[in-house]
């Protein structure tokens, strides 16, 4: 048996974030191994440009996940408006200017104006319990480490974007178990709960009827590129036991 971490996310806003497709954020049904990984390393400290810790981390990292609420979509619509000489919405803290293009064609006392609109997807009321197992498990960052890091985190943590703050502890717990679905079998559920959606890595266990597809969720911490494609398996977590 292998010792696993629990992990809880809850909050009036989740967003497990896919494709950003032009000016729509869309969510994921479950957390992309990329975004844990980033929330462990915000919780580390750790900054982009440590990026060899990233991908590290990223392919130590087995990770399944549990919903344990159905929540509900929400979509966010946002505007600014620009001029064309402004400069503004920072990306890596840095002042993004706006070049000039054609679509500054608003006059307002003189100045072109550009009203810029996205959209931004949010689960609401979400939680979800991730199972974590680190591979090989001795070496730093632990998954001891990492624990005393989400309880003393050394930055604010979000989870999916920067207004999803967690309500609560995130560490749930410890479980022994053989797999990262049979940790998330073993892990206690609320009275009543029972067939719940789960998402687990290819290899680490199976279940009646469950489904085997392709995501790609992982990120070159390098390139900032994501891509790449891996095999996880989804279908339906029943309780199978008590924690450890």
């Amino acid at each position: 048996m292998a010792r696993h971490l629990l992990i809880r996310l809850s909050s009036p806003l989740i967003a497990f974030g896919g494709e950003t497709i032009d000016n729509f954020g869309v969510i994921r049904d479950f957390p992309a191994l990329s975004m844990v990984t980033g929330l462990i390393a915000n919780a580390l400290g750790w900054d982009r440009g440590d990026d060899v810790l990233h991908n590290r981390l990223q392919e130590r990292l087995l990770v399944g996940t549990r919903l344990e609420t159905q929540a509900q979509k929400l979509r966010e619509y946002q505007t600014a408006e620009l001029f064309e000489d402004d400069a503004g919405w920072t990306t890596f803290g840095q002042p993004e200017g706006r070049a000039k293009s054609p679509s500054y064609s608003m006059e307002k006392n003189g100045r072109k104006s550009l009203t810029l609109q996205r959209y931004r997807d949010y689960h609401a009321d979400l939680t979800a319990l991730l199972a974590l197992r680190l591979d090989p498990a001795d070496e730093s960052p632990t998954l001891e480490e990492i624990a005393q890091a989400m309880d003393r985190p050394q930055r604010p943590l979000f989870i999916g974007r920067k207004p999803c703050l967690p309500v609560g502890r995130l560490v749930a717990g410890w479980i022994d178990a053989d797999t990262v679905l049979q940790a998330l079998q073993l892990a206690p559920l609320a009275s009543g709960q029972d067939g719940l959606r789960a998402q687990w890595p290819d290899g680490e266990g199976q279940l009646p009827g469950d489904r085997l597809v392709d995501v790609c969720d992982e990120r070159n911490w390098t390139s900032g590129v994501h891509g790449g494609w891996r095999p996880v398996r989804e279908g339906l977590i029943r309780y199978a036991g008590n924690m450890s």
